[in-house]
């Protein structure tokens, strides 16, 4: 079933905030599938103080990270659990990755990503940042559960 996510709604789903919630709102979700949404992108964010004064460009591993954040919110509604139940994914490796064009302030990162795999642990998808239609960037994304007892060395 499809289900709109605001940005306060994604709090419960990430532990990333500002400046590293990538993640404006999440249009559409099919647990198990995919999952659509965006990140809109503003001169005033912190990124582009550095990256490239004079030529603002939203860095490409932040465009990867964006896109591996939407896909941790699908691992979470397709598992059916929260970081509130001890849980969390982590970034666990990057395939295939191509940049195809820039993203700059005024853009809206249209975000997608569908489940290709899940074995244990390990979940892979297929992603796809565009802005306006065209293809800003693609790649395969895999995150890895982390359960907090493992975190604490439990």
């Amino acid at each position: 079933m499809s289900q709109v996510k605001t940005i306060t709604e994604l709090f419960d789903y990430l532990p990333h905030r500002y400046p590293f919630l990538l993640l404006d709102r999440v249009t559409e979700v099919v647990k198990g599938e995919f999952i659509r949404g965006y990140k809109n992108i503003t001169f005033n964010e912190e990124m582009f103080s550095g990256h490239f004064p004079g030529q603002p460009i939203m860095p490409g591993v932040l465009i990867l990270e964006a896109m591996a954040q939407i896909s941790g919110v699908l691992a979470f509604e397709t598992m059916g659990t929260r970081p509130a139940d001890g849980r969390n994914y982590l970034f666990g490796g990057v395939d295939k990755a191509r940049f195809r064009r820039p993203v700059v302030p005024g853009d809206k990162l249209e975000l997608h990503s569908r489940l290709i795999a899940k074995r244990a642990m390990m979940v892979k998808f297929e992603c796809e940042a565009l802005v306006d239609g065209d293809l800003a960037c693609s790649a395969q994304l895999s995150v890895v559960e982390q359960i907090a007892e493992e975190a604490n060395g439990s």
